[in-house]
């Protein structure tokens, strides 16, 4: 079968801002940098949290591009749709912003209450996996 792969709009725009946010992700990379070579101090939370708020925003936007191609092969619509298309995306920045966020300041040595951040992430990329999941399975 030589069927060629066509985006919805939903995936063409979701798509290119992910990959737009990629640039964002770099720099990021260059912050750590920073860090590893003892340019910038900070705790030894504080840089855990920072490779965690990194490492959560590349892979997460890797899958959410993944996604992107995977909901347009699903009957999905509505809430369901809208969760099973922006779960994985929404996970990115709440996560990797709740890492960063909830770290933040001099000499930080646990996090703040912005660490609800990582949770709420962790509950959208849950709910939109397993949108995603059915109507897969479900198509």
């Amino acid at each position: 079968m030589n069927a060629a792969l066509v985006l919805s709009q939903g995936s063409r725009v979701t798509a290119g801002i992910l990959l737009l946010s990629i640039v964002t992700i770099e720099f990021g990379g260059t912050y750590l940098l920073r860090v590893v070579g003892g340019r910038v101090p900070l705790t030894d939370f504080q840089k855990s949290f920072a490779r965690a708020g990194h490492a959560h925003a590349g892979v997460l936007v890797t899958l959410g591009l993944v996604c992107q191609i995977l909901i347009d092969s699903t009957d999905l619509t509505g809430p369901a749709g809208v969760l099973a298309r922006s779960g994985v995306p929404a996970a990115a920045i709440l996560m990797s912003a709740g890492f960063f966020l909830s770290s933040m300041g001099r000499d930080v040595t646990k996090p703040n209450r912005l660490v609800v951040l990582i949770w709420a992430g962790a509950g959208s990329l849950a709910l939109g996996v397993i949108a995603l999941g059915i109507g897969l399975l479900t198509a």
